[in-house]
């Protein structure tokens, strides 16, 4: 029987990571946070591969987004890699994917004891909201899922990204790999055990997820997302169905039932912003 995963990889929330200079381009660290971003990654496909899996896409979706080498991901994965994905984060997934990998992943900008916690940009988002409660990228992300019907079966992170991931619904499989003590400091698991963890974990996400279940986002689905600053907010705004909130300068809101249209709309916001601060 065919299982075909999708992997959106992350790189923040991987056992070990504290420090923006493990994670971009250029970092004294850099190297050593893609060997523990690789190992991540492929101690999920070994797992997903024991439980019966036999296809893969990993989606390399932070940063420059060119983080895993080619020639040493999983041979059995094809990758997608490269920024100005149209997706994002979630490109190459469609209803063909049997399930969902969220690995690496962190806590939402709103979480105050998640390493390197964010929004997708720090540089811009303050704070996101879906139907009134603080998310991060694992709910954003999520409404993809929703759209193409395809559960989400594990998240990988510290211990703020798997309470924010419990409140899916569903909720996915998670695997803790260090517990944050504050936005730059953590407690990791050695490497090796983190990998043998999540090679578990996404084991038993697969084994024991029968039948798996789409994330739901009933009926009218509102975001609402607050800036650094009172003019992203305003270009924000020029796109239609986007509001500005009456006496919060900062703050727009926008609601829908498709939840791909929301998450479009999402993105699209992102890059306008970003277009101030870069």
């Amino acid at each position: 029987m065919r299982v075909k995963v999708f992997i959106s990889t992350d790189f923040e929330g991987v056992a070990g990571i504290v420090d923006w200079d493990q994670i971009l381009v250029g970092g004294h660290d850099y190297d050593l946070g893609r060997r523990l971003l690789l190992g991540e990654v492929n101690a999920a496909i070994d797992g997903a591969l024991a439980a019966g899996a036999t296809s893969f896409v990993v989606n390399d979706s932070h940063s420059s987004m060119r983080n895993l080498p080619p020639d040493l991901l999983h041979g059995r994965a094809t990758l997608l890699t490269g920024k100005h994905k149209p997706m994002y984060m979630m490109e190459g997934l469609d209803g063909s994917f049997d399930t969902i990998f969220f690995l690496g992943y962190h806590g939402s900008i709103g979480a105050s004891h998640a390493v390197l916690s964010h929004s997708y940009n720090p540089r811009a988002i303050w704070e996101a909201r879906i139907n009134g409660e603080i998310v991060g990228e694992t709910a954003l992300n999520a409404l993809v899922a929703a759209h193409y019907h395809v559960p989400i079966a594990l998240v990988t992170g510290d211990q703020v990204t798997a309470e924010e991931a419990q409140r899916l619904d569903p909720p996915p499989h998670c695997v803790e790999v260090k517990r944050s003590l504050s936005r730059y400091a953590a407690e990791s698991l050695h490497p090796e055990v983190a990998r043998e963890r999540i090679r578990e974990g996404a084991r038993l996400a697969l084994a024991t997820a029968r039948p798996p279940t789409p994330p739901i986002f009933a009926g009218t689905t509102e975001v609402e997302l607050t800036f650094l600053t009172a003019d992203m907010a305003e270009m924000a705004s020029w796109l239609y169905g986007v509001e500005l909130v009456p006496d919060r300068a900062r703050t727009v809101i926008y609601r829908g039932e498709r939840p791909l249209d929301l998450f479009r709309t999402f993105i699209t916001i992102v890059m306008l912003t970003r277009a101030l601060v870069e």
